[in-house]
């Protein structure tokens, strides 16, 4: 048997091959397709691989929340109802409606005794009424702080004018007062004391034209505990 003979030329290729893997070293294996690939790198630098971390402010008027967080309320919440009901509110003392509050002297009427009706209307024994008048008073129906001026007075003298009172000793309190169309009625209560028999005609028209002129009517009628003023002064 004979064996092939090699050229010089493949002598030649051959022997440059081994120097070459002498000095390199075997070749790299071929990648394999069973092996992962491998993941790509991001540039840092790379301005389309950069996220920012700045948020940016959106302009939505809808908060969002996150579960399990509470949002405060914007408007205070109505007090619950209170069990205990609320207290009414302070009344004022009723003001007498029809007649205007007004300051002026009040009206008094005295006794000029024998003055035979020179000084004023005659009355009784011969004598006058005679009107005086107070300092100025506040009132809205004048009745009342007249009749009760007269019956205040204890002192039998009017200074010095020579009147007499003889409503001083008497013990009586105005209740109340009506005027219906021309006629006024007052409505007193307590007891008289009076000095004489000429007292009363006097004292019954103290009272009555003290109300007439106090109330702008032309009649009068008095009545004391209930009764009209001739019935209990007719008993005196």
């Amino acid at each position: 048997m004979t064996r092939p003979r090699l050229s010089a030329l493949s002598v030649f290729g051959l022997s440059g091959l081994l120097v070459l893997t002498a000095c390199f070293g075997p070749p790299a294996p071929a990648p394999s397709t069973s092996s992962a690939a491998p993941s790509p790198t991001v540039n840092s630098t790379s301005p389309s691989a950069t996220t920012s971390t700045t948020a940016t402010p959106t302009t939505s008027g809808n908060p969002t929340t996150t579960p399990g967080s509470s949002i405060a309320p914007t408007t205070p919440a109505a007090p619950p109802p209170s069990s205990t009901p609320a207290s009414p509110p302070p009344t004022e003392e009723p003001t007498p409606t029809g007649l205007p509050e007004q300051v002026a002297p009040l009206t008094i009427y005295y006794v000029a005794v024998g003055d035979n009706g020179v000084s004023g209307p005659a009355i009784g024994c011969g004598d006058s009424l005679v009107a005086t008048t107070t300092a100025p008073v506040r009132f809205t129906d004048q009745v009342g702080p007249s009749i009760g001026t007269l019956l205040a007075n204890k002192s039998r003298d009017i200074g010095q004018s020579g009147l007499i009172n003889v409503l001083y000793q008497s013990s009586l309190t105005y209740l109340g007062g009506e005027l219906n169309g021309s006629t006024i009625t007052i409505w007193l209560s307590g007891q008289f004391m009076l000095g004489g028999v000429c007292d009363v005609p006097r004292a019954k028209a103290q009272l009555e034209y003290t109300a007439m002129t106090a109330s702008g009517a032309t009649s009068a009628q008095v009545f004391v505990n209930g009764r009209p003023i001739d019935e209990v002064l007719s008993l005196k």
